[in-house]
């Protein structure tokens, strides 16, 4: 007589990742700092688009004069949403409830990325819509026409340079793991390296040559003016291989690895 032997299913199903990138986009606007942070970026595109109706000549009243005024601001802010999207796991302690209900951290990060790119696509596309109105306003308040310079591939290029350096941010965010360290690391990579990276520039012929294939800041430059051609294509590709691919790699080895705690 044979009998039959009931088994128990105990897999689960595994977490998709659009419903982690849900969670990472709902935890960015969770705390109160970080709606802020959001919110001032909404702030800023205003505040630009109304300091250029007011102060900017009529002679220079164009789409990409109120275009550069929201980017420099975005190119600030956006890496700082990145880089506490990762770090708020370890300041504010998340990270071990975050790890043992998902215990694959590579996923988590990969859906922090996501969620971080998101936002700056987002964020970009509303303050082109914001640079827009503020030129068509500012074009009728001061009675001139309404001068559009930039094209869709420039836009396209501007959204890419600054998703590149919202990236920059997360790469420091993993791999420093802390809010403070990160952003000042940041900081100093943005205006401190460059000053550096321009004085051996204009000082030693050699760095001048090498400068484009190991500043990862330089190489971004033809970006915002029009698009790079092949051999600076190629110069955005190494300068990004040592500035960004090898210490991301580095931090999400170490974010796999580490104790959370």
């Amino acid at each position: 007589m044979s009998t039959a032997v009931a088994t128990i299913d105990t897999t689960r199903p595994a977490i998709p990742l659009s419903r982690l990138v849900k969670v990472e986009l709902r935890k960015m606007f969770d705390t109160r700092s970080g709606f802020w942070l959001m919110m001032s970026i909404g702030i800023v595109a205003t505040i630009a688009t109304i300091a250029c109706i007011i102060f900017v000549p009529n002679d220079n009243l164009e789409y990409s004069v109120f275009g550069t005024a929201i980017g420099v601001p975005f190119a600030i802010l956006l890496p700082v949403v990145a880089i506490l999207s990762v770090t708020g796991e370890w300041s504010q302690r998340t990270g071990l409830i975050t790890f043992t209900l998902l215990p694959h951290r590579g996923q988590v990060i990969l859906a922090k990325a996501i969620a971080a790119i998101l936002v700056a696509v987002v964020s970009m596309i509303f303050s082109f819509a914001v640079g827009a109105l503020g030129n068509v306003i500012g074009s009728a308040l001061n009675g001139v026409d309404t001068t559009w310079d930039v094209s869709l591939a420039d836009m396209l290029y501007i959204v890419l340079a600054n998703i590149l350096g919202l990236m920059v941010g997360f790469m420091l965010g993993v791999l420093i793991r802390n809010s403070a360290g990160a952003i000042v690391a940041y900081f100093v990579y943005s205006f401190v390296i460059p000053g550096i990276f321009g004085f051996l520039a204009a000082t030693q012929d050699w760095f001048e040559k090498i400068q484009p294939w190991i500043d990862f800041n330089d190489a971004q430059t033809p970006l915002f003016d029009g698009g790079p051609s092949g051999e600076q294509w190629a110069q955005i590709g190494t300068s990004s291989l040592i500035w960004f691919i090898i210490p991301l790699t580095l931090g999400v080895m170490a974010v796999l690895k580490s104790e959370v705690k």
